[in-house]
């Protein structure tokens, strides 16, 4: 344990340094050159580490997988759009993989607002002690790895009553084991594995509406009670409308996560009984099929879907900005 402590605190000191001794040696290259040229060029020497290891780690990886998604399985020759074809020509893709993970966006990221939004609400409303045991309750399942949560609901769901919580309880009513995972229908399953993102990701959203909540200007609610407003509508036509910046901000990081949903289907289901969605079927596809080139086609279709939502995320700060 203490090797693993001083190996951590070495790691971090030894990054830090790093990051200090290159910005030191810019700076002293700066320096060297003649007059206004060293103002010019020095903002653009202390970008050009960011700028590199964004070229390095993200534009460079993100060229190469859409020149991979026109080749074939063995990433030898190209065959144009063919892996885009076969996709969308695969009736298993387009009604389970593709609708499921269409039902993950569409559900939980509205969910999770929704119930951190009331959560929040109801916490406020508690003693200062009471909150802070409540809040911290609730953010816990965030420090636990999707893996770790996947696993942990595995008990929960698990068909045996023996073992599994839930048919422990359905039993108390005489109901005999069900084998929740596999209740495909109306894709019941499916929103049991949206529960346990649901449960990771209601911490999230509550710590920051709650802070959100705690931001609105006390003399505006109380220029609304005086007119008479009752606390419902305050919340509605007065909160509500403060906080909205957090709360689409909420909603759009937990879609991006949501689209990127991988461990706890791969972990609970590895995407069968039709619980299939995108990130897992990019595994399938790399890892047992050895497709490279129907894997990446998977992730160009995940990248043009988050593309318009992060345009999005970026309009919506710049207009707050420019509204302070």
């Amino acid at each position: 344990m203490l090797f693993k402590l001083l190996t951590a605190i070495i790691t971090v000191l030894a990054g830090v340094g790093a990051a200090l001794l290159l910005y030191f040696v810019l700076n002293k290259l700066a320096e060297l050159l003649p007059g206004k040229l060293e103002h010019k060029v020095k903002p653009y020497l202390y970008v050009l580490p960011a700028a590199a290891a964004i070229t390095i780690y993200l534009l460079y990886p993100a060229v190469a997988t859409i020149n991979a998604s026109f080749k074939d399985a063995a990433g030898n020759s190209y065959v144009g759009f063919a892996n885009y074809t076969d996709l969308f020509d695969d009736n298993g893709f387009l009604t389970v993989t593709l609708f499921n993970s269409l039902l993950w966006v569409l559900i939980v990221p509205a969910v999770t607002v929704a119930i951190g939004l009331a959560v929040a609400v109801l916490a406020d409303r508690l003693s200062a002690s009471a909150e802070k045991v409540a809040k911290t309750i609730i953010f816990l399942p965030m420090a636990i790895s999707s893996i770790g949560a996947a696993t942990v609901w595995n008990f929960i769901y698990e068909s045996r009553a023996t073992v599994g919580l839930q048919n422990a309880v359905v039993g108390l009513v005489g109901a005999g084991p069900v084998a929740w995972l596999e209740q495909s229908g109306l894709r019941f399953n499916s929103i049991l594995l949206m529960i346990v993102l649901l449960w990771m990701q209601v911490g999230f959203s509550m710590v920051l509406l709650s802070s959100a909540i705690k931001g609105v200007p006390g003399d505006t609610l109380e220029a609304a009670r005086i007119d008479g407003a009752g606390e419902r509508a305050i919340f509605f036509r007065v909160v509500v409308p403060q906080i909205k910046g957090t709360m689409i901000t909420v909603f759009i990081t937990v879609t991006i996560s949501v689209m990127k949903v991988f461990d706890i289907v791969y972990v609970m289901t590895n995407g069968g009984f039709k619980t299939n969605v995108l990130a897992n079927e990019f595994w399938n596809q790399l890892s047992t099929f050895f497709n490279n080139g129907k894997a990446s086609a998977i992730v160009v279709l995940l990248m043009i879907a988050v593309l318009p939502i992060l345009v999005y995320q970026v309009r919506t700060f710049r207009a707050e900005e420019a509204m302070r």
